[in-house]
């Protein structure tokens, strides 16, 4: 667990400064307020809303199925468990692949929707693209 347990919010900067001086940064996933109340007092540096909700919450073989929506949904739930870490949400698939206009929407209702701190998505060259575009936006 982090050596940062005080209840004084973990930023982006937080952890630059973490990892300038070797300290390790504890991530676990959440998908529900509960959960994330219990996570955030164990002083867990970050929570990630993943996409993996669709196979742990609804039981779907694979992520693919889960909505836009329903990211928001679970996100608003862990949000409002947290007081300390800084809440990572997925994009989910479909979200962002087809075009950096798209992404950008999706990167958009997701912060501003789930007051979370920060937007993920999977990808490579073929994402950079859609990451230049959220980034130039002010999202992480």
């Amino acid at each position: 667990m982090s050596i940062h347990t005080e209840i004084k919010k973990v930023t982006t900067e937080t952890l630059r400064k973490m990892k300038q001086k070797g300290e390790k940064i504890t991530m676990l996933t959440a998908y529900d307020f509960t959960t994330a109340k219990m996570v955030d007092a164990g002083g867990v540096d970050t929570i990630l809303v993943g996409d993996s909700a669709a196979n742990v919450m609804a039981g779907y073989s694979t992520t693919l199925p889960i909505t836009l929506d329903q990211m928001i949904y679970h996100a608003q739930s862990v949000v409002r468990g947290v007081q300390r870490a800084l809440v990572i949400v997925d994009l989910p698939f479909g979200t962002y692949q087809s075009n950096p206009e798209k992404a950008l929407e999706s990167a958009i209702r997701i912060m501003k929707e789930t007051d979370a701190n920060a937007i993920k998505l999977e990808g490579g060259a073929e994402a950079a693209d859609a990451i230049k575009k959220i980034v130039e936006a002010g999202i992480l």
